[in-house]
């Protein structure tokens, strides 16, 4: 690490700079009021939150400024969650989009029209806002960023410095216009010829870091004002790895690069994504350990032998398959060409399972009846979240400069919503399933098999909230329970999953695409749970239920081992819309190269066995509660939430009770 990234990464970590903002001269309500709901209007408004930075801002030794000046944003709209075609965007520069515009103008229809006249009002007030840094930064005898913008965005990169302007660049108007949750994607992929550019024309290793580093800090600067659920969710996420669109692996040189960046700097931002399959040597998993070691919560690794033939069974090109990165957390999405909506719904299994429990139980004389039951309440629903569905988005006006940066919307002339994108599939998540899982057989175990207590017995249990009933809670906290390789609960997990599957995948939406299904919960394994009353497996009303696909916070659980083989059971090239296997692993474990390498064969083992994601989080519960407690002596303490990294201290609550509550393991 450089003298310069020190500076840098140390003015970032006071956050001192926040104080510099200043407050927007108009309420954001106020503004979305002044301007029509057309696309123009859109445009309108983002030329008015254009005027209101007023300055340039830049931070220390700043080699890419594009920092916020208001502390709000006041041009309004919401999508995101996309990966944007950087590849063209590098190789074209924004006049290169605009000369397509006027191409495709020739046979433009109305609708066409209007959406090619907001996106060149668009590029106006953004070549404006560059213009205005170029200035401030030749002013300020930063004329190495000057003269990079006398070059992009309007024209296309010629280096990997030029490269990473332009990304700076498109991630602050972007979010300037409130698009959400905007992933870096496939980094290591079109970023790969600026990077030989710059070494052929003698640029060291070195400053090819240096320069990374400064970079990847300059995203963090604004990462309070993203919109989020949580400070820190804010899609920043970034893959290396995996094979290009031909099929060949990628991981090379760069990719490395960017691994150290991160390892070096201890960011929330980017959050780093690595792409493996059966062949991955166990060389990058001990490689990807050492940035685990760090305490980020990432990498997370997905399998490509897992998730490309998913998204080919869903209708994807197999080009396009090749080629997918994450959205914000851990969704799979088209690279450049797609407009999914990865996280519409979620499938709440423990609340299925409940209602039939507290509903349907008595009546049924044996399991397989109750199963019936169970199926039936499961497939009504799929079916509710999928009519919850909208039709059409024609109503909407948020999305239009977005949409000049995904493929192929300048040439159809319709935002990406509305058939301009290659892909526009829904995904659902799906939450809860261990809890589920383990509910399920705990009603099998101690009502049908055993005969422990009767159905009528169970139900008044958990609508007491097992109060006054403590011998059957303690009974149902000892059935089995998923993660701990035990066909009894493994088994209820594969039926709730089998069943989503049939009544969800690959059917198709009122917008032309396809539904998908995933495990992911995202926020669900708390705000959903905290509306579900008591369940048959012993959770108390209104608790957590692991955070995706992870065994519930209230099994006790064998080992590491055990929990990979009960979450790599079920064919997940049937449901891998995003969702990662879970595991919490002592810090300690990783204080020499003996735990680097198991943590590292742990990893392999659970992608060999064809598990689809996994991520770690190295934690160390007597710190966490430190922290909970002395938030001031922590103020750089990072962990994994559901799909992304935060500041602990940042984190509300039951978010921070439910990653101290994690079982920690040791390997």
């Amino acid at each position: 690490m450089t003298q310069r990234v020190k500076k840098q990464l140390a003015l970032l970590n006071a956050r001192e700079y926040r104080n510099r903002r200043a407050d927007p001269p108009m309420d954001p309500k106020e503004a979305d009021e002044r301007f029509e709901e057309t696309m123009m209007g859109e445009a309108q408004r983002f030329c008015y939150a254009v005027s209101c930075e007023k300055e340039a801002v830049f931070y220390g030794e700043d080699l890419f400024g594009f920092n916020r000046y208001c502390k709000g944003a006041i041009s309004r709209g919401n999508f995101g969650n996309v990966v944007i075609d950087y590849a063209k965007i590098l190789k074209s520069g924004l006049c290169g989009i605009l000369d397509d515009v006027k191409r495709n103008r020739a046979h433009a229809d109305a609708y066409a029209n209007e959406f090619y006249d907001a996106i060149e009002t668009f590029y106006a007030a953004c070549f404006d806002i560059c213009d205005t840094y170029r200035s401030a930064a030749r002013k300020n005898g930063n004329d190495r960023l000057a003269s990079a913008l006398e070059q992009v965005p309007r024209h296309p990169a010629r280096d990997y410095y030029e490269a990473l302007v332009m990304l700076r660049f498109l991630s602050y108007i972007l979010r300037l216009n409130r698009c959400t949750l905007l992933p870096l994607g496939r980094f290591d992929v079109y970023m790969k010829p600026y990077y030989n550019a710059s070494i052929a024309k003698g640029v060291t290793r070195e400053e090819i870091l240096e320069l990374t580093e400064l970079f990847f800090i300059s995203i963090n600067f604004d990462t309070d004002l993203y919109i989020g659920i949580q400070k820190g969710d804010n899609g920043q996420s970034l893959v290396l790895g995996g094979c290009d669109r031909e099929g060949n692996e990628v991981f090379g040189e760069l990719s490395e690069i960017c691994l150290k960046a991160s390892e070096e700097l201890c960011l929330i931002d980017p959050k780093i994504n690595i792409r493996v399959n059966k062949s991955t040597p166990i060389s990058l998993y001990e490689r990807g350990t050492k940035l685990t070691k760090q305490g980020l919560g990432f990498p997370q690794y997905t399998n490509d032998d897992i998730a490309i033939p998913y998204l080919t069974s869903l209708g994807y090109e197999l080009e396009d398959a090749r080629d997918y990165a994450m959205a914000a957390c851990w969704e799979l999405i088209a690279s450049g060409c797609g407009a999914d909506t990865p996280n519409r719904h979620r499938v709440v299994f423990p609340e299925v399972v409940d209602i039939a429990t507290r509903l349907d139980l008595v009546e049924c004389k044996s399991f397989d009846e109750f199963l019936s039951r169970v199926d039936q309440r499961l497939e009504a629903h799929c079916n509710n979240l999928m009519k919850k569905y909208p039709s059409t988005y024609n109503d909407r006006t948020d999305a239009t400069l977005l949409s000049s940066f995904i493929s192929p919307c300048i040439e159809r002339g319709r935002d990406a919503k509305n058939g301009g994108a290659k892909y526009f599939n829904v995904g659902f998540h799906g939450a809860g399933i261990s809890t589920a899982a383990d509910s399920l057989c705990a009603i099998k175990e101690g009502v049908f098999e055993r005969g422990e207590f009767s159905a009528e017995e169970l139900v008044s249990a958990i609508k007491a909230n097992f109060e006054g009933y403590d011998e059957i809670l303690k009974k149902v906290l000892s059935y089995p329970k998923m993660g701990n390789n035990d066909d009894r609960a493994d088994s209820m997990g594969a039926f709730l999953m089998e069943k989503a599957v049939k009544y969800i995948h690959g059917k198709p939406t009122p917008s032309g695409g396809v539904f998908r299904l995933g495990t992911g919960s995202a926020m669900g394994y708390v705000t959903f749970a905290d509306k579900i009353g008591a369940t048959a497996d012993g959770r108390l009303a209104g608790t957590p239920f692991a955070s995706s696909f992870s065994p519930s916070p209230i099994a006790k659980l064998r080992g590491p081992l055990s929990n990979i083989k009960s979450f790599t059971k079920f064919d997940m090239r049937k449901i891998c819309n995003g969702g990662p296997f879970t595991i919490e692993i002592h810090d300690t474990v990783f204080r020499n190269e003996e735990g680097e390498k198991k943590v590292a064969m742990l990893i392999k083992t659970f992608i060999d066995r064809e598990g689809h994601q996994m991520q770690i989080n190295a934690v160390n519960r007597d710190v966490l509660l430190d922290a909970r407690d002395n938030p001031d002596k922590y103020p750089n303490l990072i962990v994994r939430v559901w799909g992304w990294s935060g500041y602990f201290v940042e984190l509300e609550k039951p978010y921070q009770d439910h990653i101290i509550s994690r079982t920690e393991f040791t390997v």
